[in-house]
């Protein structure tokens, strides 16, 4: 395979994470030195998956039938131009509104790109790729935080923001670069989406999904991890201070250590590519990640807990690579964005449930005994997955050869 458009790919990839990580870091700055309250910050979480619910249900019938190519320029433009005027507000509900328009926007761009990334790589390939997709946006984690400090000294969030806004639009000059992979089909393009329309969607893909129980069955267990880690993630920054009696900028240096293990994962992923089987990847990953979880919680010192944060996302990235490359070989690209976007609203109800009852449980009880018990409970997951990934009768789902249904 030609690397070149690749390449162009991860960097336009890598660009945009990496404003991301500055944008979300100094948008929380704002948010807490306006207002003082870290509730008025986690509102700004509670928004992502909020517009999730809000595009999920409709969204995957447009991605399917545009052009997938000039989607994605179009809502990176879209989330360049709100981002910027963020930086114009001083209104806290603009703020909110504004930002709930841009996660509106990133939630449809997201499946968008990962179709487009299917076509556009082979499938012999797709696991390095993805393997060093984990590696770009890792270290989007790594650098991001600093790159922020960085613009904080020399000038304010306020730049960091607009900095992020210019990385968008940069990204999306690298995507048009890009080739243009779909023929243009007048008889789907031009259909209207209508109720009727997202109703018969709705409709297909329930039947993919009962004439393929095992890949739906792996996509929703896979949403779990997802779903548990965003929910011990809430209680990170407090148990780290408040169990660990950990300063920030040692919780700082933690948060290091975690971009540290995802990107020794993702290179390992990167160099082993041809000899790791999806299967032993998504097993493995799913299996270490709640074992680095229940390190940190019962942690006392600080070695521990950088022990248990870096086994976490060392496995993660395993899991992440594996399931991103069954997913890509086994949901044909003419319903990725429909079935991604279907199945995403069951994930973001349950982000929104489990998140809310950590968060309610760990006010009632403790903040220590929850992230233990939402360990465990993460673990017995990671056990399930292993049962069914590990199923004999379903080797076939992780070979690369007998992989055939995304063409």
């Amino acid at each position: 395979m030609k690397w070149k458009n690749p390449l162009l790919l991860l960097l336009g990839i890598g660009v945009s994470n990496l404003g991301a990580w500055v944008y979300l870091i100094a948008l929380n700055l704002i948010v807490l030195d306006m207002t003082g309250s870290p509730l008025a910050v986690s509102v700004l979480y509670i928004l992502i998956p909020v517009a999730t619910l809000c595009t999920n249900l409709w969204s995957g019938s447009f991605i399917d039938r545009l052009n997938k190519k000039n989607l994605m320029i179009f809502f990176d433009l879209i989330r360049a131009l709100f981002i910027f005027s963020l930086s114009l507000m001083d209104s806290l509900t603009f703020i909110y509104v504004t930002v709930f328009i841009i996660n509106i926007a990133s939630s449809i761009f997201e499946p968008t790109s990962l179709v487009y990334m299917t076509k556009l790589i082979p499938k012999g390939n797709r696991q390095k790729f993805n393997a060093l997709r984990n590696f770009i946006n890792s270290s989007g984690f790594i650098l991001g935080p600093s790159i922020a400090g960085f613009l904080f000294i020399i000038g304010s969030p306020y730049l960091a923001i607009q900095l992020n806004a210019l990385a968008l639009c940069l990204s999306a000059i690298i995507i048009l670069i890009l080739p243009n992979l779909e023929v243009r089909r007048e008889n789907v393009m031009s259909e209207k989406v209508s109720l009727r329309l997202i109703k018969n969607d709705l409709g297909e893909i329930l039947r993919f999904s009962k004439s393929n129980i095992h890949i739906t069955l792996v996509y929703v267990l896979f949403s779990g991890i997802t779903v548990f880690m965003t929910a011990l993630d809430s209680l990170e920054a407090a148990f780290a201070t408040e169990v660990l009696s950990l300063s920030k900028s040692a919780y700082g240096f933690l948060v290091s250590i975690a971009g540290i293990g995802i990107i020794t994962g993702s290179l390992t992923n990167a160099l082993f590519a041809n000899r790791l089987k999806l299967n032993v990847l998504i097993g493995f990953g799913a299996l270490f990640t709640p074992v680095g979880y229940l390190i940190f919680a019962f942690s006392h010192q600080f070695i521990w807990a950088s022990i248990g944060f870096f086994t976490l996302t060392f496995a993660l990235s395993f899991a992440n690579t594996g399931f991103l490359t069954f997913y890509q070989n086994n949901v044909p690209v003419t319903i990725m964005g429909r079935f991604s976007s279907v199945l995403g609203i069951l994930e973001a109800l349950l982000i929104i449930i489990f998140t809310a009852a950590v968060g309610v449980f760990a006010e009632l009880i403790g903040i220590q005994p929850i992230y233990i018990i939402g360990s465990f409970a993460f673990l017995i997951l990671g056990f399930v997955i292993n049962l069914v990934v590990f199923d004999k009768s379903k080797g076939d789902f992780y070979m690369e050869k007998t992989l055939s249904t995304s063409k």
